[in-house]
């Protein structure tokens, strides 16, 4: 094979395939408003029991909600543009981050354990994590927003291709 073969045959770095499900923006969004919430409701009701602080709090509790509702009407829809997953015979592919974008990419043979979660909030919009733990000092990749069915799936899949994969995953 001449040079320019090899390297037309290697396999290129590229993003991954998948997006997560389209719930999970709503599901995003539910996260930050509760967030954002917390916050406001206990600077205003402190607030309104202080009187020598008040408008101080009150400003705060302004500038919180203000802040929460551009982040809950922006970041959501971005971060559904930009999370992307994948998984082939030979690694498992994750793209995340909205400002500082991360790239991880794990080997089948460094997989250890497969888990996926549903959280209350996920369940509520019928959807998990999977999280592929590796022996990586970086930790574990976190596949989030995926349908609770579509996770069942892919954690059984991941166990049987890390099986079939030779290498004791250190």
């Amino acid at each position: 094979m001449t040079g320019e073969n090899a390297i037309r045959n290697e396999v290129r770095l590229r993003p991954p395939r998948n997006a997560v499900d389209e719930r999970a923006v709503t599901w995003w969004r539910t996260r930050l408003l509760l967030t954002t919430t917390v916050p406001v409701v206990v600077l205003g009701v402190v607030g309104a029991l202080l009187q020598p602080a008040r408008l101080w709090l009150l400003l705060a509790a302004g500038a919180v909600a203000v802040a929460g509702l551009a982040a809950t009407a922006f970041f959501p829809a971005w971060s559904f543009r930009v999370h992307r997953w994948e998984v082939t015979e030979d690694a498992v592919y994750v793209r995340t981050g909205a400002f500082w974008q991360e790239w991880r990419i794990a080997p089948m043979s460094r997989i250890q354990t497969v888990d996926t979660v549903r959280g209350p909030l996920e369940q509520l919009f019928r959807l998990s994590t999977v999280t592929v733990t590796t022996a990586s000092s970086k930790g574990a990749i976190r596949i989030e927003g995926l349908d609770h069915q579509l996770a069942a799936d892919l954690a059984e899949r991941l166990t049987r291709i890390t099986q079939d994969t030779p290498g004791d995953a250190t």
